[in-house]
């Protein structure tokens, strides 16, 4: 499929392979509008379809990954426009319906919608480059995607009040002390580190991969006691599959696993 905001390609030499999303409006900074959404959502259900990804990296360009949504399509708007259309809601939660993994690639600006689009992927590796903030109090607003929610989750109440207060940005470093960020690279290493991640991923059990992903979250929604009994339970079901039985009998026989994501 063809698109104007996007740019995909597949990567990766193993049997499973890693689905790269670039977000592409170099002249707008990424800025997320209704149409990158919209693709991003296509690119994003197409990777998830394919039996043959095991594994999703969203990644911008060497200045911003986004710089935030797209303020001068916003500013049209008034409250009943804006609740009617659904505005950052209706194309903006594709990302909680994928299973499967999602890395995000971070150089640049990430602010915003950009801040809030990365804090939605399962975690961020972070260029010496990047930095991070939401700064719509700026414009007399507040984020709409998720910005007071998920960054207090990865960062701390207070950072937190910090950055969405007074509009500052958080450097690469400061993000992986907070803990936003999973680590940070150089820049010119920074795809290398992500498909490597995503490659690492590839060649796990597909099933385990996808099971860990929903745990992980629900960590984040549900009492530890009511957790861990989810977790416990899907612990015992794993043991009904083929990888379970392969990567036990690689264990014992002292050899790598080949997994059949079943």
């Amino acid at each position: 499929m063809t698109y104007e905001c996007i740019l995909t390609a597949t990567q990766g030499a193993g049997p499973r392979k890693t689905g790269v999303i670039t977000l592409n409006r170099p002249k707008a900074l990424n800025a997320l509008n209704d149409q990158l959404m919209n693709e991003l959502g296509d690119a994003l259900h197409a990777y998830e379809a394919d039996e043959g990804i095991g594994c999703i990296v969203i990644t911008g360009s060497e200045r911003a990954f986004a710089a935030g949504a797209d303020i001068p399509a916003m500013a049209q708007h008034s409250f009943m426009s804006a609740f009617k259309s659904g505005l950052i809601s209706k194309n903006w939660e594709v990302l909680r319906e994928i299973r499967k993994p999602v890395i995000a690639a971070v150089a640049g600006f990430a602010l915003g919608g950009g801040c809030e689009l990365a804090m939605m992927c399962d975690f961020i590796i972070a260029a010496d480059t990047a930095k991070f903030g939401q700064p719509e109090i700026k414009l007399g607003i507040i984020p709409g995607a998720g910005g007071t929610q998920r960054l207090p989750r990865a960062v701390g109440k207070s950072k937190a009040m910090d950055m969405l207060l007074t509009a500052r940005m958080m450097n690469a470093d400061e993000a992986e002390r907070a803990g936003l960020v999973s680590r940070v690279v150089p820049f010119e290493k920074l795809m290398d580190e992500a498909l490597a991640a995503a490659e690492a991923i590839n060649a796990m059990s597909g099933p385990s991969v996808m099971l860990i992903k929903e745990l992980v979250n629900l960590a984040y929604q549900a009492p530890l006691s009511d957790a861990v009994a989810v977790e416990r339970r899907y612990f015992h079901a794993l043991f009904g599959t083929d990888d379970q039985r392969e990567g036990m009998a690689a264990f014992v026989e002292k050899r790598a696993p080949v997994f059949r994501h079943s």
